[in-house]
């Protein structure tokens, strides 16, 4: 949908073009109003207008200078001039200020409409064009060292991704086919003279030995690396050509190729690495757990020592204690409640405790492991929200200050589901009643305040809010664009005066905020049918 801003320094104009021009037909949203090209110029910095309406002559800034600057800070808006001037010259500096078209006063309501229309379609014509597959194709490739690294992460953090969905952004992302191949993690840590660079010759290095690495390995090696969360360059390799794990002398050799590795980083990028080699996982089922026993290898054997090299062995996997692999694994529930995905966090919560009921349902130990996070995620969201969490779930607070609150998986999962559900329950009720009164404030203010600004920043201003949040908001709320809300209790208001009063009809235009009774005249019959004294006539 379309935003525009009607920009002159006669009210009336900015009053009639604004209240009596449907503008919905052409879908134009939302409409704004300024009275001066310092006040559009304002507006503009607030807001993302897409057309701008603007007449030449003004005071201050002319209506030509005015598109000038907006054509060098937003080029994206589109601008159409509007004036009693019918001097060619001016035409013709308009075309060469970018401008759209030029239309002269008075304009009907179907050239200006029509206007509107052809310039909404040009602008979505421009914006297919931005998002167009050859241009999105293009910026894909600029950032497929970044989108690599995104996706490897993800599959090494655990998180779930289909098996048709990881194809396709293998596929996208120009990546081998990995799938049901065999793979090894190479991890490594960047030490010594490294640890003193700044960010910018830091990435430099790391970027050099993702170049070695492929330069040293890849007769034969496919690799794909990320940086993770722990500062270590993650290598995924996979040998050329094959499926299942390589033999023990293309084991060996990619070992020893590790070592040259150390060698050419120490001599050529004057840093020392060490070196981590897992054994062989079958990709994507693998990734997540050998990437973690990789981790707690690193932490374990090789610590703060520098310049190592470690072969993680397969005996490694019967000494390391399992952990929960779902509570950790991203989105975690903090993350899903900070955005208030409450399905999603229920979901979540279901595939935490299914697999604690599948491999740990006689643990204690995972169980408080689980009571703890869930716990905290709830305080943590609580407190963000400015709410204390006894406030929230009730009764359930209680079984909390417990010693030992559950004994069973399938009363801590009845306790979690009933706790986020009274969460949610509350929080919606807050949002919705913070938004009931926030509409009746701005129908307040809106009331009282007819007869003189009532345009949407003033509003905004009132209610301390970014005019687009209360614009929308409102919307959201009851159906209606605000501009149609102050029209509709401005022509409530004109029939009840011109019915029950005596006042004369400009006094009845400028008590709901006319400038000219012209334009009250022009409103009233565009929403009645009928002239505004035809109407008392009718009722007389």
């Amino acid at each position: 949908m379309i935003q525009l801003l009607i920009v002159d320094d006669e009210v009336h104009v900015v009053e009639r073009l604004f209240s009596t021009i449907q503008w919905g037909s052409v879908g134009v949203e939302q409409v704004y109003k300024a009275y001066s090209g310092m006040e559009a110029l304002e507006m503009l910095e607030q807001i993302s207008i897409d057309i701008v309406i603007t007449d030449i002559q003004m005071p201050g800034i002319s209506g030509l200078q005015l598109i000038d600057e907006i054509n060098r800070r937003w080029p994206k808006t589109k601008c159409i001039l509007l004036s009693g001037y019918s001097d060619f010259n001016y035409a013709k500096e308009a075309i060469l200020q970018g401008t759209e078209d030029y239309l002269l006063k008075p304009v009907t309501e179907e050239d200006l409409l029509s206007t509107v229309s052809r310039v909404k379609d040009k602008l979505q014509r421009e914006w297919e064009e931005v998002v167009s597959r050859q241009r999105l194709s293009y910026t894909l490739k600029e950032n497929l060292p970044l989108l690599r690294g995104n996706l490897l992460n993800d599959l090494l953090q655990g998180r779930k991704i289909s098996d048709q969905s990881l194809r396709e952004k293998m596929q996208m992302l120009e990546l081998m086919d990995y799938h049901d191949h065999a793979f090894a993690i190479m991890m490594i840590r960047l030490e010594s003279e490294f640890l003193e660079y700044d960010i910018g010759r830091l990435s430099l290095m790391e970027y050099a030995i993702g170049n070695m690495v492929e330069e040293l390995f890849g007769e034969k090696f496919d690799s794909w690396h990320a940086k993770d969360a722990h500062d270590y360059l993650v290598f995924v390799m996979k040998g050329k050509g094959l499926r299942d794990a390589p033999d023990k002398e293309e084991t060996a050799w990619l070992e020893r190729t590790a070592s040259v590795l150390q060698s050419a980083v120490k001599n050529y990028l004057k840093g020392k690495i060490s070196i981590l080699v897992s054994n062989w996982g079958q990709f994507p089922n693998d990734m997540n757990g050998l990437y973690n026993r990789s981790l707690s290898a690193f932490r374990k054997r090789i610590g703060n020592e520098h310049e190592l090299f470690m072969r993680l062995g397969d005996e490694q996997a019967a000494t390391e204690l399992t952990a929960l692999q779902r509570l950790y694994e991203p989105p975690t529930l903090n993350h899903l409640l900070e955005a208030a995905r409450w399905e999603d966090t229920e979901e979540k919560l279901s595939v935490i405790f299914d697999e604690m009921e599948a491999k740990y349902s006689e643990s204690q130990e995972h169980l408080l492991e689980v009571y703890f996070s869930v716990a905290s995620a709830f305080a943590y969201i609580a407190h963000k929200n400015g709410r204390q969490l006894h406030q929230l779930i009730g009764a359930d607070y209680d079984r909390m200050t417990e010693g030992i609150p559950f004994r069973t998986v399938n009363q801590l999962r009845e306790w979690s589901v009933r706790a986020l559900q009274r969460m949610k329950e509350d929080m919606d009720q807050e949002r919705k009643d913070s938004r009931v009164s926030l509409i009746n404030e701005i129908r307040s203010f809106i009331e009282q305040n007819l007869a003189s600004d009532v345009s949407l920043q003033s509003i905004a201003d009132h209610v301390y809010l970014h005019p687009v949040y209360v614009s929308k908001i409102y919307k959201l709320e009851t159906g209606d664009n605000l501009s149609d809300y102050v029209n509709r209790l401005r022509m409530d208001k004109a029939a009840y005066l011109l019915k029950h009063s005596q006042d004369k009809i400009y006094e009845i235009a400028t008590q709901l905020g006319y400038q000219r009774p012209h334009s009250f005249n022009h409103a009233f019959k565009k929403h009645y049918g009928m002239t505004p004294q035809e109407y008392r006539d009718q009722y007389a």
